[in-house]
């Protein structure tokens, strides 16, 4: 799996985690270990930029998937899965610290950044968070991911609660 992670924004982060959750999240949709991501993590102005000019929506956002290849887990366990360019997933740890610290289960910035990188991943394939049974499916499994990632690094506690708008 080639996963890049580029951080342009200005803040540490933990690079390191945010490449083992993709990869974790990525192995875990059985997605082919030749397929690439990128990730870029920018600060909040261009954030803005990105949301305004692809969205068009104002203010900074916490993640946006911009996918490439259209790459699908495979549907069957004896499926091949398609290799190709999953895409960019783009993260803005401003907001990630600001709804961290909001949310009902207090967290990091880098818990944030991790779950988003989690929602992205799951944005580029294909799974959306409009309706309630694709919020439900889509939030289930990145809570899923998170956990599994969570309990083979030796975290203790639960994920992080979804704060991704």
């Amino acid at each position: 799996m080639s996963i890049d992670v580029n951080n342009e924004s200005g803040t540490e982060v933990d690079e390191q985690a945010i490449l083992d959750i993709a990869r974790y999240a990525l192995a875990r949709m059985r997605i082919h270990a030749l397929s690439e991501l990128s990730v870029i993590v920018v600060d909040a102005d261009a954030m803005e930029q990105l949301h305004v000019q692809w969205m068009d929506l104002p203010g900074p956002t916490d993640v946006m998937s911009f996918p490439m290849d259209e790459l699908r887990p495979p549907m069957k366990d004896d499926e091949e899965p398609p290799q190709g360019l999953l895409g960019d997933i783009v993260l803005c740890p401003e907001v990630a610290k600001k709804q961290g610290e909001d949310a009902p289960t207090q967290h990091s910035m880098n818990e944030e950044l991790q779950l988003l990188t989690v929602h992205g991943v799951l944005h580029l394939l294909g799974y959306d968070h409009e309706e309630p049974d694709e919020k439900a499916e889509m939030f289930g499994l990145q809570a899923a991911i998170v956990d599994g990632w969570r309990a083979e690094k030796g975290m203790s506690g639960p994920s992080p609660a979804p704060t991704v708008s």
